[in-house]
């Protein structure tokens, strides 16, 4: 019975939702998501502890938020485009899209930005990533295209803003490409519905993008 009631519903969206208020609370309890002692112990990112063998700080990002406003508006973002593209590639391919567009858009905000920084949003870009594959994979269909360019306009914004504000330009774009290149990999519930020889190429392209990442960040400590 309780398959059949979590059976349609986007529960790993609702999941990570929970998980990001969770910790936001803990955060606040011990200091506040804004103090800098209390980011780093929560594992925000940090050039020099990742460099010195702290990777998970390229991972725990994801779920801490600087201020009530930045968790709303990444929760809000995360819950409407969430339950699409795990409707669309199923549980298991949207988590590991997810989390890998994280990491993909940290190992970015290693190499290119050496302040300190966290949030759902490089996972979230990975996400944008994933409809602009669909886009581009499924060229006559109309809804995957007209969201793409809905998100296209989202993403020349947030670079303008990034211009004037503290947003994480490169983990925000790590993260896009990393999710267009991940979603190509992962593919869809459907076999055969993205080439094989496209699979192959993101793949070797995202590893190499990664590596390349990483020691980008460590030549620039």
């Amino acid at each position: 019975m309780l398959k059949k009631k979590l059976a349609g519903k986007p529960w790993i969206t609702y999941s990570l939702i929970a998980v990001n208020i969770v910790v936001y609370l803990l955060m606040t309890v011990v200091g506040g998501s804004e103090s800098v002692n209390v980011l780093l112990a929560f594992g925000a990112k940090f050039n020099p502890l990742i460099a010195l063998g702290q990777w998970w700080r390229l991972f725990t990002p994801m779920f801490l938020h600087i201020g009530i406003e930045h968790l709303i508006l990444n929760m809000v973002t995360l819950y409407f485009i969430g339950m699409q593209i795990e409707m669309l590639f199923g549980p298991t391919r949207y988590l590991l899209l997810y989390l890998l567009s994280g990491i993909g858009g940290n190992l970015a905000s290693f190499a290119f930005n050496p302040g300190i920084s966290a949030g759902a949003s490089t996972a979230l870009f990975g996400l944008f990533g994933a409809f602009f594959m669909l886009a581009e994979n499924f060229k006559n269909n109309p809804y995957l295209r007209a969201y793409a360019k809905q998100f296209l306009l989202l993403i020349i914004l947030n670079v303008a803003f990034s211009f004037v504000g503290n947003a994480d330009l490169s983990g925000h774009l790590g993260g896009l490409f990393a999710g267009f290149l991940l979603a190509y990999i992962v593919g869809l519930p459907r076999k055969g519905m993205i080439e094989r020889h496209k699979r192959i190429l993101a793949l070797i392209a995202l590893v190499i993008i990664y590596v390349l990442m990483w020691n980008i960040g460590l030549k620039n400590l």
